[in-house]
């Protein structure tokens, strides 16, 4: 045996781990992380926007598995028929420019004027991107309103988000010196039940306060629950690559469970094991780079529920039951909704859990130390890409010496391989004394022959969770670094970093010397090749980091063999 079956083996290792991991997340109904294909497509038969369908309150648990209905729940809304016309407001914060509808007082359209739209190539350049949007093709809305208890009676009469209201007071635009911009809806009577629902945006937040008072205009006690509701079409967003797969779609925290994600397919087959009943936690909808969520203050009992709608429309919530609430009283429940990117401090600012969001799977624990130098090295620095740079430097400096292990023994097997080789020669007709030979002469050398693959192995999950750091940090998201690159979280678009990643990749290959079988020599050139075609579809970001760790793992191969006599000498294929 020699170092370039070693290497061969570890090529190939590392890619049937990369396919491996593709096939698990794929068999528990994950999304794959490369060669990733949306089974999602919009449903270009789903009911319109204004049918009962499509916008019926949230069914409780009960209607999702088959656990006894929970006491105070109901099973559905009727449609709330009102032959008014319903009209939409806009207003706008430093960082929000938000659509809400009279109908319900719901929110129906939230654009970020902090980012760019670059992934819809029909609009104009420049575009900012839109979160949540009420149109034919993109559907994603945040919802409230009021449903009765078991025995509250009619559970069609309370006010819903079908509800008719009206704007009772709210500026349009936030102004200079203010910090914050208030809007008031009032529904109407409905079942002796009048809501009033208040937003208050604040500046540079992406998140709004949503609170909810609830007046008894009746003579009898009332016991309604509030609900809190996203409704999505179940599509991955517009752009998403096909060479690498984010999460989309319904996820749930409590301190029960944690973080529990749920693909919108495994909603369709009734596959929904999350924590159905909980005092603390929130509900969100996740996409690459973007999130949105409800949030209630801990303490309140809430229901947590998923649920397909009607066609490609999916629905994630929680039901608050409320104490009962006497004739003339008013109860009031502040909420929080959030709409915006994945940035990591605001998120963990909000609410317990809520950073989880930003998915980096497995490997959390090794990436969000990562992610905070990362962005330690950023406010250093300044540039996003030079501190990729820096941590790969830093990281490289911190396996320096477990680096050097491998590449000495690896050195050790290249000043020994012409002895292997003519031993191979000689006793290619004697495979049981070839192989004698082979370990008499590594234990004369001191030579391991593992020693090269165990301390590379040791460092993947680091590389691994670097990768995912990258791959999912919001902040890459139309960061220029130098010259052409002026989006890290796009592919290059001139291909030049990938081209630079395959040359790096040869160059890496040549160093270890040629092995004497030809299907040998094939293998170890087609794997780490293949596996560079993807880096021309990959974001810039990546691949940058990828070019920086061969450079410096090239640089120190090279040094180490030079001082342990061991020549660098680079080989080229021959098919």
């Amino acid at each position: 045996m020699n170092d370039i079956r070693h290497t061969i083996l570890w090529v190939i290792f590392g890619f049937s781990i990369v396919m491996l991991w593709d096939q698990w997340q794929v068999y528990n109904g994950r999304p794959a992380t490369f060669f990733a294909h949306s089974t999602q497509t919009a449903d270009p038969t789903r009911l319109p926007a204004s049918t009962a369908a499509r916008d019926g309150v949230p069914v409780a648990s009960h209607s999702i598995t088959n656990t006894p209905v929970p006491a105070g729940t109901t099973t559905d809304l009727p449609t709330q028929t009102h032959e008014a016309e319903h009209q939409t407001i806009e207003v706008q914060t430093d960082v929000l420019k938000l659509t809400l509808d009279t109908e319900g007082g719901s929110l129906v359209r939230a654009e970020l004027l902090k980012h760019v739209d670059m992934a819809d190539k029909s609009k104009p350049v420049g575009k900012n991107f839109v979160l949540l949007d009420n149109t034919a093709d993109h559907t994603y809305l945040a919802q409230s309103g009021l449903i009765a208890s078991m025995s509250g009676g009619d559970a069609g009469a309370l006010p819903t988000h079908k509800s008719r209201m009206t704007l009772m007071k709210g500026l349009r635009t936030l102004q200079d010196g203010s910090n914050t911009l208030e809007l008031k809806f009032e529904s109407p009577v409905e079942g002796g039940v009048r809501l009033l629902k208040t937003y208050t945006l604040t500046r540079g937040s992406y998140a709004v306060a949503v609170r909810h008072e609830i007046e008894n205009m009746g003579t009898a006690a009332v016991a309604p629950q509030l609900y809190l509701q996203l409704v999505r079409h179940g599509s991955k967003p517009l752009g998403e690559s096909s060479f690498y797969s984010t999460f989309t779609g319904p996820a749930v925290y409590t301190d029960a469970k944690k973080y529990q994600k749920v693909e919108f397919a495994d909603i369709d087959k009734n596959k929904i094991d999350i924590e159905r009943s909980s005092s603390n936690g929130y509900v969100a909808i996740v996409q690459h780079y973007f999130a949105s969520a409800w949030m209630l203050a801990d303490g309140i009992k809430r229901e947590l529920f998923m649920r397909k709608l009607s066609g490609n429309l999916y629905a994630v919530g929680m039901i608050a039951p409320l104490e009962p609430i006497a004739p003339g009283a008013r109860k009031t429940i502040e909420a929080r909704f959030f709409a915006g990117p994945q940035e990591e401090k605001v998120l963990e600012s909000l609410a317990p859990g809520l950073e989880l969001v930003k998915d980096y799977g497995w490997l959390t624990i090794l990436a969000k130390p990562l992610y905070w130098l990362l962005d330690l090295l950023h406010t250093v620095i300044g540039n996003w890409g030079w501190a990729i740079v820096a941590l790969v430097v830093l990281l490289k400096a911190g396996f320096y010496w477990l680096n050097a292990k491998a590449y000495a023994s690896m050195a050790k097997m290249k000043a020994i391989n012409p002895k292997i080789m003519d031993m191979r020669e000689r006793l290619k007709d004697n495979p049981q004394q070839m192989q004698q030979e082979m370990m008499r002469l590594y234990r004369e050398e001191k030579v391991n022959p593992m020693g090269g693959c165990l301390p590379i192995v040791i460092q993947i999950p680091v590389f691994i969770a670097l990768y995912w750091v990258l791959l999912a940090s919001v902040e890459m998201r139309n960061a220029p670094w130098i010259g052409w690159i002026h989006d890290l979280s796009s592919p290059d678009p001139f291909y030049i970093l990938p081209l630079v990643m395959t040359l790096t990749t040869v160059l890496q290959t040549s160093l270890n010397p040629e092995p004497p079988d030809p299907m040998q020599a094939k293998m170890m050139w087609f794997m780490p090749l293949a596996f560079s075609v993807m880096f021309f579809f990959f974001p810039a970001g990546l691949v940058l980091y990828w070019i920086t760790n061969n450079v410096l793992s090239i640089a120190q191969q090279w040094l180490i063999n030079v001082r342990m006599g061991v020549p660098p000498k680079f080989h080229w294929p021959t098919f």
